[in-house]
Order: structure tokens, then sequence, then C-alpha cells
């Protein structure tokens, strides 16, 4: 994608990365699914925090040969195949995705989100049902402020309590 590329098909906004650039500068993150832009504003140092403290805690599960490098990246665009743009806190790939100044074009194998204040119904129900579609094989929310932990996957969801371990399918485990 260069950066005149648009981000998203023909319906909806066209965003380019130097507008993602503009947004970012002025503390503002831009979504777009399905078309919609979605904005939200830079998070804080506690929030931040808490996906640092997260991210640490991801590695392999012990005992297993899933093949998994468990490489994990936050704040990072990723272009979908349905020209969505999405910018989740945590995302897990198997294999390394390739250097780029622009989207990451591969689609994750999990994806973390910390629920932001404000933002619940975008991070509580438009994000999971949107990498659900995308064949995110685990999705998991975190809302700190309930300890509330949703694990998705597409054969259901389960409620949990923070602290908790979380293995996921690709063969990666995490602390939420």
């Amino acid at each position: 994608m260069s950066e005149t590329t648009p981000t998203t098909g023909p319906v909806g906004p066209q965003v380019d990365m130097a507008q993602l650039l503009v947004a970012d500068d002025v503390g503002v993150r831009l979504e777009v699914v399905g078309g919609i832009p979605l904005w939200e504003m830079h998070p804080g140092f506690r929030y931040q925090k808490m996906v640092d403290r997260i991210r640490g805690t991801l590695e392999p599960i012990p005992g297993t040969e899933s093949g998994c490098g468990c490489f994990h990246y936050a704040d990072i665009y990723v272009h979908f195949p349905n020209s969505s743009l999405k910018r989740p806190d945590i995302y897990i790939f198997c294999q390394e995705p390739p250097e780029t100044d622009e989207a990451v074009e591969q689609v994750p194998e999990a994806v973390i989100e910390v629920v932001s204040r404000g933002y619940e119904a975008k991070d509580l129900e438009i994000g999971p049902l949107f990498y659900l579609a995308q064949d995110v094989k685990d999705i998991v929310v975190f809302d700190p402020r309930t300890l509330l932990v949703l694990h998705v996957r597409k054969d259901g969801t389960r409620r949990l309590t923070s602290p908790v371990e979380i293995d996921l399918e690709c063969g990666c485990r995490c602390r939420v």
C-alpha cells in the first residue's frame, strides 16, 4: 500500500497513510471498519502500561510443539482483506510479518484489546465480530475497570475474570 493508495474499498471514505499520520500527530487513532471511520483518542500511560504488561506474558504454551513464534506487536495498523484498517492494542502472529512503513497485510492469529473508557462499544461489540469475520482465531478483550475478560472464538465466547491465563489456538499463552 503506497501513501496514495486508499485503505478502504469503494464503500465509505477514502483514507490514505498520509491522513493516518496526520490523525496520529494530533493524538487521534483512526480505524476504518467496513468503510466506516472510527476515531479514538490515543490512550494514556496507565492503559499503555497494561498493554505492555500483557505483552510481557505472551509465550509459547510450555510442552507444545505448535511452531508458532508468538510474535506480538502493539498498536500497528493492519489492512484486512475486506479493505478495513484496524489498530488494536496487541496483535499476535505465528510468522513475523514483513517489515513495512505501511499497514501490515497479514491477518493475525490472535488479537488482544484493552477496553478504553468511552469506547466500550467499539472494543466489546464491534471489534470481536469484525475479527471473527476476518478469520482471527482468538480475540481477547479485557476491561480493566470491571476485570471482565472475554475470550472469543468461532465456537463461542467465554466470560472470565482477570487475572487469568489464556491458551490461544495458535499455541501461545497470555496472562490478562
